[in-house]
């Protein structure tokens, strides 16, 4: 049996790297093409406003410019990082924006960007006023370790004449391999004028830079003849890499070494599945039992004031403004338990819209407006039942082994569980699947009994069988009002987010290692286009509306909703994991939860 490790790993800050490259800009000068360069700006929860991260080179006389110079930004899953890429057209040394000429804007978060397919994103810039102000393409990948720099220097024989009245003005320009097969300008070379038989200055590249430490990633050179207009005419290309760069030139270096063995161990990383298209699904499951207190009362945890969200609104927000980035069509099941329904029935798993046969809420306005929209209809009840909405997710993540996708399942409760050996059996028989537990405590209660399930020092176990690994986090809202937050909702929302998420990224690997299970290769021709329609700036991004709450998405496999209290929840011994009447998997379609 693999050895369990106890303990909240600490997450390290990944770095990735943003490359951006643009079609077709406006042209703002008058007697020659624009000479664009990129500004990123981000803002986090921290800060109210955007923050300058850097500027690209400027690239003079182009429309289509693929600039050199990336960015590097430390990468939080936990965090809703928000990016603004702004395209100026530089008209003097002023390191003053509003001394150039504007271009456009493109708005996206971090998380959109990395879990865009291939890592890729492209989109129409906007502008002020109306018309097309080009496109951005934006790639981010992330970043190697590699602290190694290599240096080196290029020469050429009988260049191809490409002047008319003069020899070629020779530079080179490399490029290396992007996981979907295309490439990306890392170096430029000076230009050696009116020369066929150049021989370029030596110049250092990080590794990490030339090829993301990858010895055998593809690298390309091509040769141009260099223009004042920027109409640089091609003289050839080749392709290598840093594994046969670094022999030098002449003979290989040669070693006499006698190999015993030798293991090379791939390590993954969370961005490598969700670039290789790993789907998170995220659904809610609220606390609807009388201890929260009449919703008509302003002191119920459940009470709705148009002036500011209540706990369980600002749970469901905080977790997920982030976690939607994820998430392709940004539809969530939303369900809800220890509630007597309009028929009569109590119930510890119904969904919040009523449609069981469709639970799906749009976005995050979605989820709150169905939310709202049930806490007038039903009658808070109890108990405080969890193992039912539990095995709910673990059916369909039973269904998902392979790693295409995970399952993360919120849950927002305010008192002491009632059914805890049913739900400590649950979640050690769901600790096999690619799922996640994120527990949201709001109100004033003891949440002890909590610490034991988000086994973070101990094992969690339930009849002598131990939890394979630990999934669940619980956090109380309490600890994220006031005190150095102050009265800062949004503050307050941030660092509750972090705390909740911290942890997911880890658990999503730990399950994939456990399995084996390495993340796939994103397509080759796997992008993410957002932003078709040119829109003035201010409108929105061009997203399609949200669907209207209920409208069908076709069939979806039945489960057991609107368990009556008469009549006892099966226990855990009953609708054990292999037990359950699962969906067949061909019924089965991408997060169709029923």
């Amino acid at each position: 049996m693999d050895v369990f490790q106890s303990g909240s790993a600490v997450v390290p800050a990944t770095q990735v790297e943003i490359s951006v490259s643009c079609r077709n800009l406006r042209d703002k000068d008058a007697f020659s093409k624009s000479d664009p360069m990129c500004v990123l700006k981000s803002k986090g929860f921290k800060n109210q406003s955007y923050q300058e991260i850097g500027r690209t080179e400027m690239i003079k006389d182009s429309l289509d410019p693929e600039f050199v110079k990336k960015f590097l930004v430390q990468y939080y899953f936990e965090e809703r990082q928000l990016m603004r890429f702004e395209i100026y057209d530089v008209d003097s040394p002023s390191a003053k924006l509003n001394h150039h000429d504007y271009l456009g804007t493109f708005e996206a978060s971090l998380g959109e960007l990395v879990s865009a397919p291939g890592g890729t994103t492209e989109s129409r810039l906007r502008g002020h006023g109306s018309g097309n102000f080009g496109t951005i393409t934006i790639r981010v990948e992330e970043v190697c370790t590699n602290k190694e720099e290599i240096s080196l220097q290029f020469s050429a024989k009988n260049l191809d004449k490409k002047d008319f009245f003069g020899k070629s003005d020779p530079f080179l320009v490399f490029y290396r391999a992007n996981e979907d097969n295309s490439y990306t300008v890392v170096h430029k070379t000076e230009v050696v004028k009116n020369n066929l038989n150049p021989t370029w200055r030596p110049f250092g590249v990080a590794v990490r830079t030339l090829c993301n430490g990858d010895y055998d990633r593809s690298i390309k050179i091509e040769c141009y003849d260099w223009d004042s207009d920027g109409t640089h005419d091609l003289i050839g290309e080749f392709t290598t890499n840093l594994r046969e760069l670094a022999k030098g030139p002449g003979a290989h270096n040669e070693y006499q070494v006698t190999l015993m063995s030798s293991r090379i161990i791939q390590i993954h990383s969370f961005l490598d599945y969700i670039k290789g298209g790993m789907q998170m699904n995220f659904t809610v499951a609220i606390d609807f039992t009388a201890s929260n207190g009449n919703p008509s009362h302003p002191t119920s945890l459940h009470y709705i004031n148009s002036q500011q969200l209540n706990q369980y609104s600002s749970a469901i927000t905080s977790v997920g403004e982030i976690i939607q980035d994820y998430d392709s069509d940004k539809v969530f099941p939303v369900l809800g338990f220890g509630a007597k329904l309009p028929d009569g029935s109590i119930s510890h798993e119904f969904a919040v819209n009523f449609n069981p046969n469709n639970p799906y809420c749009a976005g995050v306005g979605g989820i709150l407006q169905a939310y709202y929209n049930c806490i007038t209809k039903v009658q808070l009840y109890g108990p405080t039942n969890f193992a039912p909405v539990i095995n709910h997710i673990a059916r369909f993540a039973a269904q998902s082994v392979n790693g295409s996708n995970y399952y993360v399942l919120l849950i927002i409760t305010d008192g002491v569980i009632s059914d805890m050996n049913y739900t400590k059996e649950a979640i050690v028989k769901c600790s096999a699947l690619p799922m996640s537990i994120i527990i949201v405590g709001v109100g004033d209660a003891e949440f002890d009994a909590m610490d034991e399930l988000d086994s973070d020092n101990d094992r969690l176990s339930y009849r002598g069988n131990y939890a394979e690994r630990d999934i669940v986090q619980f956090v109380p809202f309490r600890d994220f009002i006031g005190g150095r937050y102050g009265n800062d909702m949004n503050l307050s929302k941030g660092y509750l987010a972090k705390e909740i998420l911290a942890e997911v990224p880890e658990q999503v690997v730990q399950y994939m290692k456990k399995r084996g299970i390495a993340p796939q290769k994103p397509s080759q021709n796997a992008r993410s286009v957002v932003n078709t329609q040119p829109t003035a700036m201010g409108s929105q991004r061009g997203a399609a509306p949200p669907p209207p709450m209920g409208n069908s998405r076709g069939p979806v496999p039945p489960a057991p909703v609107g368990n009556n209290a008469q009549t006892p929840y099966p226990s855990m011994g009953q609708s054990q994991t292999a037990n359950v009447p699962y969906p067949q998997s061909g019924d089965l379609k991408k997060k169709e939860i029923g």
